[in-house]
């Protein structure tokens, strides 16, 4: 085995002191539980997709943030509820 192989196997040999296991199974934060993100496709023309992308590129943002704060602008955001499981 060679020299790195033998350092890792002996870590994992010994659970240092200072260091302990802790189970989380059963813990819940008091964050919200974060929704599961999806890709949202559109087909735009591809020299303006170009121009878009530069722009925001540089003025620093995402295309991402910019598309996801006009749906909310034009929709609002849903209300509370919750959702469905696949």
């Amino acid at each position: 085995m060679s020299k790195y192989g033998d350092l890792i196997k002996k870590a994992r040999e010994v659970e240092p002191e200072n260091q302990t296991t802790i189970n989380t199974d059963n813990q819940s934060s008091g964050l919200a539980e974060i929704e599961q993100m999806v890709n949202l496709c559109v087909k735009v023309p591809i020299s303006q997709r170009r121009y878009w992308m530069s722009k925001a590129k540089e003025q620093g943002i995402t295309v991402t943030s910019v598309i996801v704060e006009a749906l909310i602008q034009k929709f609002g955001e849903p209300e509370n509820q919750e959702t469905r499981k696949p």
